[in-house]
């Protein structure tokens, strides 16, 4: 028999504050087509403190709703809910921020009833709210463990989607199905990642444990895109990606392509880094003095100047996702309580005393951007954690069967300059000099991958 000749399929959805998503996505549910198996859904409440709990009750009686005292991420969440489907064959994930069309239920578990024994997932496609843009079709991964939607935002007209059943090599954690068994297998999502870059992780193992993702357009939802995440503010997503993108390429990475990539990797990380924090924070120019070119051999000292210039021809995708929010809000997320009230009475008695009290200060740089400070946070936690991602590396490639290599032959690594600096740095010698010769590599620019406008 098949092994996707399932009987029963349990769709599941979390919810965090999403009394106004539900109040569309449940509703969708509802109406879905007979999808030929039996079928649920499950809604996990991860710790919200609007009344979702009470509205899903009174309303969606049929929806089995579960209740989390805490925020379990997105990760640890969907997890938590597959453990709990212990009755399906097949799990399928969904934003809670989506509309599914009437027939999307039916499209996904056909496209996955159909597809070869060794495939493990199918992803549904994802438009925008309105239906006019592309939201996810298929993904593609750069050097360094980030990943993109390609032709994220561009509209629908513009877009040349893949044919059904081609092979993506990860399939979008907000829609799509998969078998139940294989998802614990593996350890389902990283709950260490919290939220990001999740799926690109399990995709990559999938692949490496010898399984396959397919792509299924016809099972389409519309999505509100980053409508929950946007409340997370700016600089805490910057942590999740940064960090995320580094344990993706260090966990799963084969040792021939670990051994040959870090360097690279390691390069990227610090010149982000360095680039935001000289160009973004005052006296940041103060970090490209060289001490002892001048200054302490007493020659003429040299003005304090920095040698990388902000690139203003080609959009980063820092200027892609808006403006960063400073304001009091979004200082507290990032902060947090104690060093936010250390900063505000520290801010506070240098205004009311005089200047002569604290004597003249050392000249010093003065982290105050927040997407500076979130590259900074993800630094310290890879740092602090080396040995559990050693551990977290070991139980990846356990179950590998497939190389690297052969997974690169399908899917090239992308490298796409995305920062401030990315394109001075990935145009250098020194950094060219460190790229193995043979990596399947494609280069792309950022308004080649997604729509900047």
């Amino acid at each position: 028999m098949s092994s996707h000749a399932i009987q029963k399929v349990s769709v599941l959805v979390l919810s965090w504050n999403g009394q106004e998503h539900l109040e569309t996505c449940l509703p969708a549910l509802r109406c879905q087509q007979d999808p030929g198996v039996d079928w649920d859904v499950w809604v996990l409440d991860n710790g919200s403190f609007d009344d979702s709990v009470d509205w899903v009750k009174a309303n969606h009686s049929w929806v089995r709703l579960v209740s989390s005292e805490v925020n379990r991420g997105f990760c640890g969440g969907n997890n938590h809910l597959v453990e709990l489907a212990d009755d399906a064959d097949a799990v399928i994930l969904l934003n809670n921020d989506t509309r599914p069309k009437p027939d999307w239920l039916l499209r996904l578990v056909e496209a996955f009833r159909a597809a070869p024994d060794d495939v493990a997932a199918v992803s549904g496609g994802i438009v925008d709210w309105d239906g006019e843009r592309l939201d996810f079709a298929r993904g593609i991964l750069t050097f360094d463990g980030h990943a993109f939607q390609m032709d994220y935002r561009r509209p629908l007209d513009q877009v040349t989607l893949p044919e059904p059943g081609s092979e993506l090599l990860f399939a979008c954690g907000g829609n799509m199905i998969i078998r139940r068994r294989i998802y614990l297998d593996l350890g389902g999502f990283d709950p260490s990642y919290f939220a990001y870059l999740e799926d690109v992780d399990l995709g990559w193992r999938l692949w490496a444990a010898g399984h396959r993702v397919l792509y299924a357009p016809d099972a389409v939802v519309h999505h509100r895109s980053m409508a929950t995440s946007q409340t997370l503010g700016n600089a805490n997503r910057g942590f999740l990606f940064e960090r995320n993108a580094f344990l993706t390429a260090y966990k799963n990475f084969d040792d021939e392509f670990l051994a040959a990539l870090m360097p690279a990797i390691w390069m990227t990380v610090a010149h982000r880094s360095q680039t935001l924090l000289v160009q973004n924070n005052p006296g940041g120019d103060l970090l490209t003095i060289d001490p002892y070119a001048g200054l302490i051999a007493n020659t003429a000292a040299p003005a304090a100047t920095s040698t990388l210039e902000p690139e203003e021809s080609e959009p980063s995708l820092i200027q892609a996702m808006g403006p960063v929010e400073t304001s009091l809000k979004e200082k507290w997320r990032g902060y947090g309580p104690r060093e936010f009230f250390r900063r505000a009475v520290r801010k506070g008695v240098r205004t009311v005393l005089p200047a002569w009290v604290f004597g003249d200060p050392e000249p010093a740089t003065h982290i105050t951007d927040p997407q500076t400070f979130a590259h900074l946070r993800a630094l310290t936690y890879i740092l602090g954690q080396r040995d559990k991602l050693a551990e977290a590396r070991a139980r990846t490639q356990a179950s590998r069967k497939r190389s690297d290599r052969e997974i690169f032959e399908r899917f090239p690594l992308a490298l796409v300059p995305t920062y401030p600096g990315d394109r001075e740095l990935f145009g250098s010698r020194g950094f060219q000099e460190i790229l193995p010769e043979d990596l399947p590599l494609v280069r792309y620019r950022l308004d080649e991958v997604m729509d900047l406008d």
